[in-house]
């Protein structure tokens, strides 16, 4: 358990921006949000920790940094959200729904969302450098540290710098996290595991990624922080992993997962993992098992992931580096969007015949189904203006 004791400062701060350092307009600008779900504080503490020792240390980042609590109320209740989550609202409908003049707000996650979007936007006008988001997290199972990314190359570039375990695809199974929503602006961004919730290590985990973060991107050197230890704790194994299966709860479920489960642990086809009630819930497929739900709120039960190949990884950096995606557009039944030039639109057939996975190869990796048509949706994008 995080026990009082061994917290670094307390999250009760008044400001959204809890810390930040402006040297350089044209420099890399460093987002790093904490506690987007209430009962996640390790990414709030971890960052406070960090704090600290540039403040102690006096250091003098190359470039700009943020650190950012997500959502404040429902971590003073300790609650991953008080009316829904935040970290699912994050969609074309929602923002465009946002009110500069609007003081009524339908629910308390409606207002988190409002000052979050807006203290972002603001970052975004004031600089003019690449921009980096860290978003950090911890789960309800006992988990080793993993990283979460949207599969673009620039996401992967920088993932790929750390040694350990990296999730493709979780975006094709949510609607809404910010990252998706960042991602569509072009900007890297990373989402960060760091252990199981009450696990004081997490901290330590969230901590030490935050300055690998920044250490790999050149904002600090290895001898203004423990690197030594801080590149330890991130020494796990390098590796790709894509989610093959996601379990989605309805509002009416009374699922429960069997005890013991933890990440990346082997699961057959047909196993029995949870209870919906008195029916029992079984894998549709082997794999490895992914965050399964060990607590009240949420709305995924459990996901299975599978190892990707390094060979399947280098062809499709290739043929997305080499604009092969191109191509797709001129087979049968495939079109590009007419208002969006990062979506391709196809019949059912075709998507049939052509399979989801060579879809991924080409980096759409988002598939919404419209009426008759599948919308594949590509994640590698130039940078523009966040809006």
């Amino acid at each position: 358990m995080i026990k009082e004791a061994t917290k670094p400062l307390t999250y009760m701060v008044k400001d959204r921006i809890f810390y930040s350092q402006n040297n350089d307009v044209n420099g890399t600008t460093v987002i790093c949000v904490g506690g987007i779900h209430g009962n996640e504080p390790a990414g709030v503490y971890g960052l406070q920790k960090v704090i600290s020792d540039i403040i102690v240390n006096n250091i003098t980042i190359k470039g700009n940094f943020y650190a950012l609590l997500g959502n404040m109320n429902a971590l003073k209740t300790s609650m991953r959200y008080k009316d829904f989550d935040l970290n699912r609202l994050w969609t074309k409908d929602e923002i465009e729904s946002l009110d500069d003049d609007d003081d009524f707000f339908e629910f308390e996650e409606k207002k988190e969302q409002h000052e979050l979007y807006n203290t972002i936007k603001d970052i975004c006008n004031t600089n003019n450098g690449d921009f980096v988001f860290v978003d950090l997290h911890t789960t309800s199972s006992p988990t080793v540290p993993f990283i979460t990314i949207s599969d673009s190359l620039n996401n992967r570039g920088l993932a790929n710098k750390f040694n350990i375990p990296i999730v493709l695809g979780i975006e094709e199974y949510l609607d809404g996290p910010l990252l998706s929503y960042i991602n569509e602006f072009g900007h890297i961004s990373v989402g960060f595991e760091a252990g199981q919730h009450d696990d004081e290590n997490s901290i330590l985990y969230c901590e030490a990624f935050v300055w690998m973060v920044m250490e790999k991107l050149g904002m600090v050197s290895k001898d203004q922080f423990a690197y030594k230890s801080s590149n330890r704790l991130l020494t796990i194994e390098n590796g790709f992993y894509e989610i093959i299966y996601r379990h989605s709860l309805s509002e009416s479920n009374q699922f429960k997962m069997k005890p013991g489960f933890k990440n990346f642990k082997p699961v057959m086809k047909h196993q029995s993992l949870a209870y919906n009630g008195s029916s029992e819930v079984k894998s549709p497929f082997t794999g490895l098992i992914f965050m399964p739900l060990y607590q009240k709120q949420g709305e995924d039960g459990f996901f299975v992931v599978r190892k990707l190949s390094k060979f399947w990884l280098i062809l499709s950096k290739v043929l997305r580096s080499l604009k092969f995606h191109q191509f797709l557009r001129l087979l049968p039944g495939i079109n590009k969007h007419p208002e969006n030039d990062y979506c391709l639109v196809a019949n059912r057939r075709i998507a049939l015949f052509l399979t989801t996975k060579i879809f991924h190869l080409f980096g759409y990796r988002k598939k919404i189904i419209i009426e008759d048509k599948i919308h594949f949706i590509k994640r590698d994008r130039k940078v523009t203006p966040f809006s």
